[in-house]
């Protein structure tokens, strides 16, 4: 069973992923920022991670840049909201992966975590 951290500054969206991802047979780690997600990856090492670009302490982007520093295999996918094409561009030229765009589709978001881990 694969492991996957959800971060996101939002708990609704958290919860809203979290759950699919559950329902779909992952375990789930959640963190609320760049800073707890880089204490998190360190300590579980979770298969791939659903990063949420627009947070305070740490945004996506520089969460995205620390985790590929310390792990260069990380599996990364973006999640983002629509505007933020260019932050998208820039995070996969970082290592992301994929990107899902909020409000997300359920389908997408476990294609986007299908394509991450493959």
């Amino acid at each position: 069973m694969a492991t996957i951290m959800v971060v996101d500054d939002a708990a609704f969206m958290r919860l809203r992923c979290s759950q699919l991802l559950a329902q779909n047979g992952y375990k789930v780690i959640e963190a609320s920022n760049g800073t707890e997600a880089l204490a998190k990856y360190k300590e579980h090492r979770p298969d791939g991670v659903l990063l949420d670009i627009t947070m305070p302490d740490m945004d996506g982007l520089t969460a995205l840049k620390e985790l590929m520093a310390l792990d260069k295999n990380a599996r990364v996918s973006m999640v983002t909201a629509m505007g933020q094409q260019s932050i998208v561009i820039e995070a996969l030229k970082h290592g992301a992966r994929d990107f899902v765009v909020k409000p997300f589709d359920p389908d997408r978001v476990l294609a986007a975590v299908k394509k991450m881990l493959s």
